[in-house]
């Protein structure tokens, strides 16, 4: 890994995440080893899963602070392809879940130059207070929604990808496998991505609902 992080590695694949060490490797190696990270892990839940990855970097000792570690988490979780094994043997995929950090916005203001009395200028700077105590006790650090969802025998698409992975998905595709996902994105969400492979204009349609995946029709 130590060699690998040198190099132009592509994917590195981490069979099994089961142990502190090789979650906080894993975590290493998705942010400067490769281009991308593939491994398993037993989670039953996303929620699950940031939580098992974040502990485990804290008992590693990589990390201090549980915000900071879980903020490391969800920054390497692009997607989570959830596998189940039901009571009649069947394995398939459950769902696809889309992991989405949420942005650190400043929202403290100023409003307290603005007042005359010592009572206003109080309210204000109380309410500059709440909003730090708020981010620093109680600050949501991800968001996850399911992308396609395994329901009654067929797989269905429910939310759309967000922008910053579609371009990153583009990026990496040849011209064929970006035509094909060009259609795929319009047919089914109505995303129009420009024809530029760096510098995508994402267009999405924001009434467009989702679509069954399903196979088409034999021409006769």
């Amino acid at each position: 890994m130590d060699v690998q992080k040198k190099t132009d590695g592509s994917v590195n694949i981490i069979g099994e995440v089961a142990t502190d060490p090789v979650a906080s490797w894993m975590i290493q190696s998705a942010q400067v080893a490769s281009k991308f990270t593939l491994f398993t892990h037993h989670a039953k839940t996303f929620p699950d899963l940031v939580t098992a990855l974040r502990n485990s970097m804290l008992r590693a000792g990589v990390f201090k602070d549980e915000k900071t570690a879980e903020e490391q988490v969800v920054q390497v979780l692009n997607f989570d392809i959830h596998l189940v094994k039901d009571f009649r043997g069947n394995r398939y995929i459950e769902r696809v879940t889309e992991c989405i950090p949420v942005e650190e916005k400043n929202e403290y203001t100023f409003d307290h130059r603005r007042e005359k009395t010592l009572e206003g200028k109080m309210d204000k700077f109380m309410d500059n207070a709440t909003v730090f105590f708020t981010k620093t006790t109680n600050r949501e650090l991800f968001k996850h929604r399911n992308v396609m969802e395994y329901q009654d025998g067929r797989y269905v698409l429910t939310n759309p990808i967000t922008d910053a992975n579609i371009k990153a998905m583009r990026n990496n595709m040849d011209s064929s496998d970006l035509e094909g996902f060009d259609n795929f994105l319009d047919r089914n969400w109505g995303i129009k991505p420009s024809n530029g492979f760096e510098d995508d204009a994402v267009t999405i349609n924001a009434q467009a609902e989702p679509k069954k995946r399903g196979r088409k029709p034999k021409l006769q």
